[in-house]
């Protein structure tokens, strides 16, 4: 595995949409171990202007999560830094100009309108290959500039981009992140698309070189190696820096004929081909091709995830009491009256908010019975995210041809054993979970690969994620009697 022979430790700096985390990856010949460092909250602060994620904040934990890593490992290899997509800072002569927006926040609106006006979206797929989601960086960039920002700012950092930015100095775009702007040809994911650019009057200055996972963004900066106790020569890496990109490289895949499901607050469902699918058909099904480490097309679709069980879970928090989530997952395993189904890609669930009455919303107007009681809801949540996820491992296979004998559940959601269980039951396919941190262990492992402590494809650093973890496996049953969804 280790063409030096040696072992190495490196740290992963991976931000998910609700938390963040700080871990040392320690990586050598048949060894692959993570150790937690720092675990931090990602709450997004609403201002009047609209809703934002509080990146000062986070990059303070980043900060302390780092120091923390060098009191136990002073002579890293490596940092790397992962994040969700989309979401960037606007910089100008390095000062940012503001909190960047979160996603789920309502002004893309008319950046949408702004957008298909000048190309219709039918067009702009055939060059993104994106599936349509209203905050798709090309929508917020679009927003930016009929706000007259974009003639004021000189950069545009993604989110782990900001960060190694702050890092290191050094102002890049990591190729997976950039596949998702919508501002790259799917086909050519190595650069910005100067024609799409100019047709959408964004300027081509804001957007910094496309770099590929492997490469060495720089080096700490003096001020920052002496804040977190490391020396000032220890290189900061570009992984897969999207979260899924690093997550499917940890997939422990042993052949091609296999989907795969990132879940987390989003469930990324799809398969990993060597090229894009930008058909129409592919269009219609909303199917997104985004792209991976090593080359590779993340060929997938978006479904709301974990999201909707942890705002439905806020929505009845607000009242003041806690709610014990595996206590009450327990309980929804334990319903055995059929419950009622709901599409959980509708787009009235993407905003933050009262869940349950939405979801109450949608099953009246579908004719449909309202869960009475908190389990049944959560029952009923569970079931309908493993209805979306059967039905887009399907679509995904009819759209690209890869005949899926097996599904991998990574990230949190694989420890969900009812929804793992259930998507089995409802895809009719085995059902393979684990790893939960597998978008960290993917930004370690590139990382290490990167500085030399191991070497191999894709496939030879799935293999150790095989060798070094213990799945769980689920068999498809046949389904309890659900009401299903009309789309």
């Amino acid at each position: 595995m280790s063409a030096a022979g040696r072992s190495g430790t490196v740290a992963a700096v991976d931000l998910g949409a609700t938390s963040g985390r700080v871990m040392l990856g320690h990586v050598g010949p048949g060894e692959l171990r993570l150790v937690p460092v720092a675990r931090f909250p990602n709450t997004p602060v609403r201002t009047p202007d609209g809703l934002h994620w509080n990146i000062l904040e986070l990059y303070r934990s980043i900060i302390a999560g780092l120091s923390g890593a060098a009191k136990q490992e002073p002579h890293l290899a490596s940092i790397g830094i992962d994040s969700w997509a989309v979401d960037y800072g606007l910089l100008r002569q390095g000062r940012l100009l503001g909190a960047p927006f979160h996603y789920r926040d309502e002004r893309t609106a008319a950046g949408v309108e702004a957008v298909h006006g000048t190309v219709p979206f039918a067009d702009l797929y055939r060059v993104n290959g994106l599936q349509f989601l209203p905050f798709n960086t090309v929508y917020q960039l679009a927003t930016e500039r009929d706000a007259g920002m974009l003639d004021v700012a000189d950069t545009a950092l993604l989110v782990p981009d900001l960060i190694a930015h702050w890092l290191t100095g050094a102002r890049v775009a990591e190729a997976t992140n950039a596949s998702t702007t919508g501002l790259v040809r799917a086909a050519e994911p190595t650069r910005w698309d100067a024609g799409l650019l100019t047709r959408l009057g964004i300027p081509a200055a804001v957007l910094p070189p496309i770099v590929q996972p492997g490469d060495r963004i720089g080096t700490l900066l003096e001020a920052v190696a002496a804040e977190v106790g490391l020396p000032s020569s220890t290189p900061v890496t570009a992984i897969g820096s999207h979260d899924t990109a690093s997550a499917v490289v940890a997939v422990p895949m042993t052949t091609p004929d296999a989907a795969y499901i990132s879940c987390g607050t989003w469930g990324l469902v799809g398969v990993e081909l060597d090229r894009p699918v930008l058909t129409e058909a592919s269009r219609a099904a909303n199917f997104t091709n985004e792209g991976g480490v090593d080359g590779r097309t993340r060929f997938l679709h978006n479904v709301m995830g974990l999201w909707l069980l942890s705002e439905s879970v806020r929505t009845w928090e607000r009242g003041g009491e806690t709610i014990d989530l595996p206590g009450l997952i327990a309980q929804a395993a334990a319903v055995d009256a059929p419950v009622s189904v709901f599409d959980a890609n509708d787009p009235r669930f993407l905003a933050p908010g009262d869940l349950p009455a939405r979801i109450a919303e949608f099953l009246i107007e579908h004719g449909r019975a309202v869960p009475q009681s908190r389990a049944e809801f959560v029952r009923c949540i569970i079931e309908s995210l493993a209805q979306a996820f059967a039905d887009a491992v399907h679509t995904a296979s009819e759209l690209s041809g890869v005949q899926v004998r097996a599904i991998h559940v990574v990230g949190g959601g694989s420890q969900n054993t009812l929804l793992c269980q259930l998507t089995a039951d409802r895809a009719g396919i085995p059902v393979i979970a684990g790893p939960v941190e597998a978008t960290a262990l993917g930004n370690v492992l590139v990382q290490a690969r990167a500085v030399g402590i191991i070497d191999g494809d894709l496939e030879t650093l799935r293999a150790l994620v095989a060798r070094s973890f213990e799945p769980t496996h689920y068999e498809p049953r046949k389904p309890a009697g659900s009401t299903s969804v009309s789309r």
